[in-house]
C-alpha cells in the first residue's frame, strides 16, 4: 500500500518526509529466495514499495535473470510472493544513500536478519550488497556468489547491490549474477521434487 497513493512520483517534500521511516518486509514462510537489500531508499519510504527508486535495477535484473516471467514493478509485490520470492533489508530505516548507515546499524541488522531467517526458513538468503554483508555478518573477505556459511538449512548468496549508484555492475552484469542464483535454486527445486 503506497504512502502517497495520489502521486506516481513522490514530491521533494514527500521524499524528505520519508527519511528514517520503515516499510514492511515482503516475507512468508518457506520462500525459495529471500532477497535482502541494504536498506530502503527514500523513494521506497515515500511509496511503501521495495526497490522503488527510478535508478534501481533490482526488478529488471530479476526479470532478465529469469526469476520472473515478465518485468514486475515495485507496486506488484504479491506477484513476487506467488513466485516464492520475498524482500527484506539488513537495516530497516530509509536513507538517501546506504553509506548513511553506521557499521553498528549493519551489525544489529545482521542479528535481526538471522532471526527473520530462522523464523521464515527461506531456501536461500540473497544479500544484495557485498559491503553490507561483510559488515553485517563479520566476513571481511567475502566475494559475490554462494557462501560456505549457512543459516540453519538456508544457503547464503551475496549478489551485487542493484542500486543505480553501483557503477561496478551494468544491468547485464547484475542479471548474470542473479541468473547464477536462479539456476542454483532450480537445481534445489529439482532435487527436492525427486525426494518426494
Amino acid at each position: 500500500m503506497p504512502r502517497f497513493a495520489s502521486t506516481a512520483t513522490p514530491t521533494p517534500a514527500e521524499l524528505a518526509a520519508a527519511r528514517n521511516v520503515t516499510i514492511p518486509d515482503l516475507i512468508a514462510p518457506g520462500l525459495r529466495v529471500l532477497f535482502c537489500g541494504i536498506n530502503p531508499g527514500l523513494w521506497s519510504g515515500a511509496t511503501g514499495y521495495h526497490f522503488a527508486g527510478p535508478g534501481n535495477r533490482f526488478w529488471p535484473a530479476l526479470h532478465r535473470s529469469g526469476f520472473t516471467p515478465r518485468l514486475l514493478h515495485p507496486d506488484e509485490p504479491r506477484q513476487l510472493l506467488e513466485l516464492g520470492l520475498g524482500i527484506t533489508n539488513v537495516a530497516a530505516r530509509t536513507t538517501a544513500k546506504a553509506d548513511e548507515l553506521s557499521a553498528a546499524e549493519l551489525r544489529e541488522g545482521g542479528l535481526a536478519l538471522r532471526e527473520r531467517v530462522a523464523n521464515h526458513r527461506p531456501r536461500v538468503l540473497a544479500v544484495l550488497g557485498l559491503g553490507a554483508y561483510r559488515t553485517a555478518f563479520g566476513r571481511p573477505r567475502t566475494t559475490v556468489g554462494r557462501q560456505s556459511e549457512t543459516l540453519g538449512d538456508t544457503q547464503i548468496w551475496v549478489l551485487p547491490n542493484p542500486s543505480g549508484l553501483n557503477a561496478h555492475y551494468t544491468l547485464d552484469g547484475l542479471a548474470t549474477e542473479f541468473r547464477a542464483l536462479r539456476e542454483a535454486v532450480e537445481r534445489m527445486d529439482t532435487a527436492a521434487d525427486s525426494r518426494q
